[in-house]
């Protein structure tokens, strides 16, 4: 059983930065470590996924070039930080785990075993 807490949500604003943290407990070797998020009435969408074997990484195009995940596999966390953020960024982020790779194209949800409870970001002046 792997078990996620994200941190690191709050309320910035636009144009501002925020790093998300993503903290497992259980061995996440060989896992891809994925961030989604949600907004109300909305479905929760795939935005960055890393693999912790090799590193390699998926953006969605929303994020592209603003966001950037990254892992640190000595204290079994991976980071999402949040640069550029507009007030569209504005969502629940959460963070999830399953065995595998990354794909270099999606990120549904339905690839996911285990999830944690989110982060509410707020971007807002």
């Amino acid at each position: 059983q792997v078990q996620l807490v994200e941190s690191g949500g709050g309320l910035v604003q636009p144009g501002g930065s925020l790093r998300l943290s993503c903290a497992a407990s259980g061995s996440t070797f060989d896992y891809r470590i994925g961030w989604f998020r949600q907004t109300p009435g909305n479905v929760r969408e795939g935005i960055s996924c890393i693999s912790t074997r090799d590193g390699r990484t998926y953006y969605d195009d929303s994020v592209k070039g603003r966001f950037t995940i990254s892992r640190d596999n000595a204290k079994n966390t991976v980071y999402l930080q949040l640069n550029s953020l507009k007030p569209e960024d504005t969502a629940v982020y959460y963070c999830a785990a399953a065995p595998g790779y990354c794909s270099d194209y999606e990120l549904p949800t339905y690839v996911m075993d285990y999830w944690g409870k989110g982060t509410l970001v707020t971007v807002s002046s």
